[in-house]
């Protein structure tokens, strides 16, 4: 998955890629995690058969232990280029690269220091990291493959290839140190390093299995059992599948295990087996593949029965969720984030897959309440920045992630404009303006948001023959002295209302644009 986005960087990196990078960082991470797990059991099991039988187990037992070493040393080598790398880059000490989180990184887009790091002086990157790192690996991998035993049926993934074919973006071909680390930024540096741990992993995995395998497993019975649940991913679209594997890490190889499983379901009682689905078992491991057909949060529960070689059987549970998403697209106009001061500005948030219950937004500045009536949320802004953000965290399977930041600017309201008989200008018959009686502002067509203004004075001018006459209004209703000239103007005389001031919900006065209108 890291090499479709190490793809995009003969793009600009944007925010988007380089989330994208974090979230397949976690991902690794995750498979690592449960690889580290997968190999603990197996070195436990191991030795369970070493202690049971050490004559027969023993050489195994000792190129096991060889194969830990070895991988081990590998581990700690692909630790040490990547914290390196990372203080390197980012200028800071390298017990301080340890426990840097990568989205707190200063440097995520930077290439120039990575790649001088690992491609050196050399114009083909033998002579940097990138080519100590490629021998290394090709050390481990011919040390690996000569620990394989060729008596066991095991068929052996050791990964970690070096003497591929690669090419650049202008289809010239490349090696190894080149492809893989020649302005490539820190970010994918980190993801490529760890891609190597899980490599390291699988290639230790495998090797294991095959030595297991040679001893001869017809030979060992186990009375009890442990189940873990590799799941692909715990977050999947609708249109695909959710694939797990559930490893019964102990078993009796004379007896395969039944196992059992039901949707929807914290646990699987015994009384509910009738109403679960079997799943097919093969040398422990059972394949679990659910099609995603509706978004949110969905879970399953089971167990694996296992009976023993004196007719014992134990049932293990075992339980587990995930979560399905709608795929989705947002494309925004950067320049419409606006959030207007003095309003209750309405906003939507969502997350693909996450009910809105387990959303958590804050504001940076002003408050952000739910929108009892719609069930969005209602921003109000405060005067005095230029803009604010919301950041949100959503609660995924009991732990809470951050999901991202949104900027918003912060602008003033624009003036209403004032009508009165919902008329700013042109002709007027003089009842209808006398039975308006008061200015009304009004927000413009274009504007969404639903406000109120209050006219708090204005001012009435007249004009007849060569004198020019100004009546105030302090509110919005015209007064008894300006109704009563109202009554006396002809056909085709004007009158302007002027110096209008409204108060808006932001408490800013406004001075508005005059109303000229003709007696008709």
């Amino acid at each position: 998955m890291y090499l479709i986005f190490i793809a995009l960087l003969a793009l600009n990196v944007s925010r988007e890629v380089l989330d994208a990078f974090i979230i397949v960082n976690e991902r690794v991470i995750l498979n690592n995690d449960n690889s580290a797990k997968k190999l603990q059991t197996a070195y436990i099991s191991f030795e369970r058969d070493f202690n049971f039988n050490p004559t027969k187990v023993g050489p195994y037992w000792e190129k096991a232990q060889l194969v830990h070493q070895l991988s081990d040393e590998m581990l700690e080598y692909l630790k040490k280029l990547k914290y390196e790398v990372i203080a390197n880059t980012e200028n800071i000490s390298f017990s301080a690269a340890k426990t840097v989180q990568m989205s707190e990184l200063k440097s995520k887009d930077n290439f120039t220091e990575p790649t001088s790091y690992f491609i050196g002086n050399s114009e083909d990157g033998s002579k940097g990291k990138a080519g100590e790192l490629k021998i290394k690996i090709n050390e481990y991998r011919k040390k690996m493959t000569e620990l394989v035993e060729p008596v066991s049926g095991h068929k052996i993934r050791l990964g970690l290839k070096t003497d591929g074919t690669y090419y650049n973006a202008d289809k010239e071909a490349q090696n190894w140190e080149m492809h893989n680390f020649y302005n490539t930024i820190l970010l994918a540096d980190i993801v490529i390093l760890n891609n190597l741990v899980s490599e390291v992993y699988n290639a230790e995995i495998d090797v294991l299995k095959s030595l297991h395998e040679a001893i001869g497993a017809e030979d060992f019975h186990y009375d009890n059992g442990n189940i873990r649940i590799l799941a692909k991913s715990s977050y999947v679209f609708i249109g695909e599948n959710y694939e797990a594997e559930i490893v019964v890490a102990a078993y009796d190889t004379t007896q395969n295990p039944e196992a059992y499983f039901l949707q929807g379901a914290d646990s699987l009682p015994v009384s509910q087996i009738p109403k679960a689905d079997k799943l097919n078992c093969s040398n422990g491991k059972i394949n679990l593949s659910l099609p995603a057909v509706t978004e949110g949060v969905h879970k399953y529960a089971g167990l694996v029965r296992v009976k023993n070689n004196a007719g014992v059987i134990t049932d293990y549970h075992f339980s587990d969720e995930y979560i399905v998403a709608r795929p989705s697209l947002t494309v925004s106009a950067n320049k419409m984030n606006v959030l207007y001061i003095g309003a209750q500005n309405n906003i939507s948030i969502s997350v693909p897959g996450i009910p809105k219950s387990d959303l958590f937004p804050v504001i940076s500045t002003g408050t952000l309440k739910p929108d009892l009536v719609n069930g969005d949320w209602l921003a109000e802004v405060l005067p005095g920045y230029r803009q604010v953000s919301i950041s949100v965290k959503a609660k995924i399977l009991g732990k809470y992630k951050e999901m991202g930041v949104q900027v918003f600017r912060v602008k003033k309201l624009p003036d209403p404009v004032a009508s009165i008989a919902n008329k700013s200008k042109g002709f007027i018959n003089k009842e209808i303006l006398i039975a308006a009686g008061s200015i009304i502002p009004k927000m413009p067509d274009d504007f969404e948001y639903d406000l109120t203004f209050k006219v708090v004075s204005f001012m009435v001018t007249i004009q007849r023959g060569f004198n020019v006459y100004h009546f105030k209004s302090t509110n919005a209703k015209l007064t008894d002295e300006m109704i009563k000239n109202i009554q006396t103007m002809n056909r085709g005389q004007n009158i302007v209302f002027e110096d209008i001031v409204a108060v808006g919900p932001d408490g800013d006065e406004r001075s508005l644009s005059p109303i000229v209108l003709s007696v008709n």
